[in-house]
């Protein structure tokens, strides 16, 4: 989590750093106002990259790291706080590797740094489980998060129904071909700024994980005749944020209509949607 430093508490005064004291600061922290925290996802042969851009004046906490990894600091300087309580400055470029555990510095300058994993691994959910280790103290502000989320998705859903009904489907037909893997393609080699996730509209669904502005592409929804992550995923709105674009090759892109919000601190960004109707229009026409 990336937390804003405008409490009276400096943790940089910390003697020792012991797993009981992280938790102790991510119960102070989680309780103030999230920093941005953008999260680019990059992919390429063998290798996933994991991009995190964090503005000045941040105390940031990070999730345990499970393996030994390179990392690249691209830019920015940052005051790293080690086991000992002893400070260290990382002022980029820097790149270099580090073993299993969290680290826990207060941003200076903006800092843009990557985290590199040798895999074939494609599904950043998965991703995360693999790589990632979310402490209890995390998950249980998670779910007390949730517990406080008003969402009325009942217009959505309301709306989902006619929309499908429009084009002569039910819901039963939907869920078949959302559970159809003949019709599923993992997402190609690219950078993205989603993850698939739980969602309070249905099911799971596609979320922000970087501001997304108007008219920027996504991801590809659908390759070949098939649909990636982005195209099974993305869940209906009668106040979509998102649309589908159809490539002269056919294929179709996911393009948003509206600026999306990304991550702050350890928190998904805005749900990404369309309108099934304007998608459904597309296919039936294929232009």
């Amino acid at each position: 989590m990336q937390m804003n430093l405008t409490i009276n508490y400096n943790p940089l005064s910390v003697k020792k750093i012991t797993e009981a004291k992280v938790q102790e600061l991510e119960k102070v922290f989680l309780q103030q106002a999230q920093a941005e925290c953008s999260v680019v996802h990059r992919f390429g042969p063998g290798i996933y990259i994991r991009e995190v851009t964090i503005p000045a004046g941040v105390f940031s906490i990070g999730h345990y790291q499970t393996t030994t990894h390179l990392n690249v600091m691209l830019s920015g300087w940052v005051t790293m706080v080690n086991e000992d309580g002893s400070h260290t400055e990382l002022i980029a470029p820097q790149t270099f590797v580090s073993p299993p555990g969290r680290k826990i510095g207060h941003i200076r300058e903006k800092m843009i740094w990557q985290n590199i994993y040798a895999t074939e691994e494609k599904d950043v959910e998965k991703l995360e489980s693999m790589f990632l280790r979310k402490s209890e103290t995390w998950q249980e502000n998670q779910k007390n998060q949730q517990l406080l989320i008003s969402f009325d998705n009942s217009v959505d859903v309301a709306d989902y129904y006619l929309a499908i009904a429009e084009y002569g489907f039910d819901h039963k037909t939907v869920q078949d071909q959302v559970q159809n893997l003949n019709d599923q393609i993992a997402m190609p080699h690219g950078s993205y700024k989603m993850i698939v996730a739980e969602s309070k509209i249905d099911g799971k669904g596609v979320f922000a994980t970087s501001t997304i502005e108007t008219g920027e592409i996504i991801a590809p929804a659908r390759i070949d005749g098939k649909r990636t992550p982005a195209g099974r995923f993305t869940n209906h709105s009668k106040t979509p944020n998102a649309k589908t674009v159809f490539l002269n090759n056919g294929n179709v892109n996911l393009v948003s209509i509206k600026h999306i919000a990304g991550c702050k601190g350890g928190n998904l960004g805005e749900e990404i949607t369309i309108d099934y109707r304007q998608a459904l229009n597309l296919m039936i026409k294929g232009n």
